[in-house]
């Protein structure tokens, strides 16, 4: 496949990083040459310097034989205008934006090939906003991921005492709750992966990927931790997009105060949020928090611009008697505070952004995916087409698929009904299969397995 990448930032050297790996010719267009030199240091890609909504610059990029262009750029203006150009002078088949502005969100009919042609639009902020919401429904979770429409739950959490699961093997959870069908599918254990054996125990303070149907993720939960009451009570540190779509989203549900510094957007805030507190100040002053009763706050979320105050704040807040702490963490480097008695959550919006990319440029036909850890590992849902004669995967059972030892069916969605995998399942054409791929340097083997072959009449 031949991409062009708009925009050498944090998102777009990510996704070319990803996408160069032998199967795709990868253009990446920037206005900055050092971001540009870097990237061709590192990587088997294309670099044009030049302004990307530019038609000669499209052209120098490749854009007469793209298949697909992705304007990540900082400017949701430039991403939008080089999606029309694309589409108007180029006839690229696929277009994806990241658009950022509620102005432009609010309004999805500017986005039709009548007006600015942009097949997906990527919004960080909702993807993040989403991503959260799916924590605080289930409380005690480090992260949500949503398959088959919703009807599948990959979920991980720390194993704490508390949990019956705690010194038991895997195979027991079975056996202890028989009327629900999960299984758990991957460990971390001091930060190393693990694919899990039926007689792993699980140990104090492993993180624990199990998959189930959405309403027995609960219950699975408590077999990992001690449950964990609702929670009710949320205190939001920073008043930007993220702040202002997550006081929206949760207002009406949960007690919700938001604390932001600037004292014109805390009256836009106030203004725009019908059920949120708005407080003005330095959600890191220790005063502020003390006398807003932070120690009777279930949830703490900051969601400011600068890494550096969301993790100072969230260690103010979680030593002043927090119960939870989220924290946005924008800097790869930072991330592994997860792994960290203060920070009981870290968010990466530039992760939560990739999954949503990658899910459109995987080979056959991928319908989502989720990176994992950093990264690390990922989680794909793919729909099998065709048949015995031209999948390798159709009509065999999954014990009988040759899938790397990395990876594995963990659940299928067939016509609206949800399965969790087991070895004996017998995989039908038009299945919705979910996967757990351990190392994500294998993904682009398990895309190619469940692709369709070239050969056959499917194929086209």
């Amino acid at each position: 496949m031949n991409i062009i990448i708009l925009g050498a930032g944090q998102v777009g050297s990510s996704v070319a990083e990803n996408l160069a790996d032998g199967q795709n010719d990868v253009t990446v267009v920037d206005v900055n040459l050092d971001l540009l030199q870097s990237l061709q240091d590192r990587l088997d890609i294309r670099t044009v310097h030049g302004h990307g909504s530019y038609p000669e610059v499209l052209e120098q990029a490749g854009a007469d034989l793209a298949d697909m262009l992705l304007a990540v750029t900082d400017s949701d203006e430039t991403n939008m205008v080089a999606c029309q150009v694309a589409y108007t002078i180029f006839k690229i088949p696929q277009k994806i934006a990241r658009v950022r502005e509620m102005s432009y969100l609010s309004r999805p009919e500017l986005f039709t090939n009548d007006d600015t042609p942009v097949d997906l639009l990527i919004s960080p902020e909702q993807m993040v906003t989403d991503y959260i919401a799916r924590l605080i429904e289930l409380p005690g979770t480090q992260q949500v991921m949503d398959f088959a429409d919703g009807k599948v739950r990959i979920v991980s959490v720390k194993a704490h005492t508390g949990g019956f699961m705690i010194g038991h093997e895997i195979q027991e959870i079975r056996e202890h709750i028989p009327e629900i069908d999960t299984r758990i599918v991957a460990l971390f254990r001091h930060g190393r992966p693990m694919m899990p054996k039926p007689d792993t125990k699980i140990k104090e303070n492993d993180i624990v990927y199990f998959v189930a149907e959405r309403g027995n993720s609960g219950a699975v939960i408590r077999e990992l931790r001690r449950s964990e009451k609702p929670y009710k009570s949320i205190v939001i540190a920073g008043g930007g997009n993220i702040g202002l779509l997550l006081a929206k989203a949760l207002e009406n549900d949960y007690k919700v105060k938001i604390i932001e510094q600037n004292q014109q957007r805390a009256v836009q805030l106030a203004e725009e949020l019908d059920n949120t507190i708005v407080l003005r100040g330095d959600a890191a002053d220790r005063d502020l928090l003390i006398e807003e009763n932070i120690e009777n706050t279930d949830v703490f979320i900051a969601v400011t611009s600068a890494d550096e105050a969301n993790i100072l704040s969230s260690m103010l807040a979680k030593r002043l008697g927090v119960n939870k702490v989220m924290t946005l963490i924008n800097r790869p480097d930072y991330v592994n505070l997860i792994e960290s008695d203060v920070i009981d959550a870290a968010i990466s919006p530039k992760q939560v952004t990739i999954s949503a990319l990658l899910a459109r440029v995987r080979r056959g036909d991928v319908v989502a995916a989720h990176l994992l850890r950093n990264g690390i590992s990922e989680v794909l849902e793919v729909v099998v087409h065709g048949d015995e004669n031209s999948s390798p995967v159709i009509g065999k059972q999954i014990g009988d698929i040759k899938l790397p030892k990395v990876a594995s069916v963990v659940a299928i969605l067939r016509k609206q009904e949800v399965f969790i995998a087991h070895n004996d399942f017998v995989i039908e054409a038009e299945d919705h299969v979910v996967l757990f791929v351990l190392d994500k340097n294998r993904s682009a083997d398990i895309e190619k397995l469940f692709a369709i072959d070239s050969h056959s009449p499917y194929a086209a």
